[in-house]
């Protein structure tokens, strides 16, 4: 059975999982006022859930070019 995602595409989408658990355990600490809960978290929740994982499910590998010409 051949995998649909490439290994490129894995590991990104895992950056992206990463990045969203992080900016969640840095959202839940401290008081209100922490400035890591206003202003990191969430801007690690957003380039985690808008821009990290949409690029992992649109990642392609490049296919090896089996059309060069000889050079005759």
């Amino acid at each position: 059975m051949k995998n649909i995602f490439s290994g490129k595409q894995i590991a990104v989408f895992l950056i992206g999982i990463l990045l969203i658990v992080t900016g969640y355990i840095l959202l839940a600490q401290g008081p209100v006022d922490n400035p890591l809960s206003l202003s990191v978290a969430p801007f690690l929740l957003i380039g985690g859930y808008c821009i990290v994982i949409p690029v992992a499910l649109i990642l392609k590998d490049k296919a090896p070019d089996t059309s060069k010409k000889s050079g005759v």
